[in-house]
């Protein structure tokens, strides 16, 4: 199984899932990340404001610094070879690297269909603690 690497922009938590306003996209990579470990995987997640050292113990992560700054992040190295970059991966993308067979779609990682965490009646989407407990960003 290959080693999956993601060198993400600084951010106020470790997953980026915290505060008030948390993008959608980091939601889904998030729960990616946890089937892909659920799996097996031998996955790592680094974020540039709390891990500086594992940026700069990867040559590989240092040169696309130098080349492309934060903004370039995320960064995605699978057996050390970069994989993507500028956005974070989808599920079949990480299956893949992972070498690991893709969820069929509209399904999660029990089997079961995935339900929208809306409420309807209302219009407003279902707030949850993150990783902080609803106080706001770390």
């Amino acid at each position: 199984m290959s080693a999956i690497e993601v060198y993400e922009p600084a951010m106020c938590c470790s997953t980026g899932v915290c505060g008030t306003d948390v993008p959608q996209e980091l939601v889904t990579f998030t729960a990616d990340l946890d089937w892909l470990r659920s799996q097996g995987a031998d996955v790592a997640r680094y974020n540039l404001a709390s891990e500086p050292t594992a940026f700069a113990g990867r040559p590989a992560v240092v040169q696309f610094l130098e080349l492309s700054g934060s903004a370039g992040l995320p960064l995605v190295l699978v057996d050390g070879t970069v994989a993507m970059t500028g956005r974070y991966p989808d599920r079949d993308q990480l299956a893949r690297w992972a070498e690991l067979a893709p969820v069929p779609a509209g399904r999660t990682e029990l089997g079961l269909t995935a339900a929208p965490a809306v409420r309807a009646e209302l219009g407003l989407a279902q707030e949850s603690g993150g990783c902080c407990g609803g106080t706001g960003c770390c």
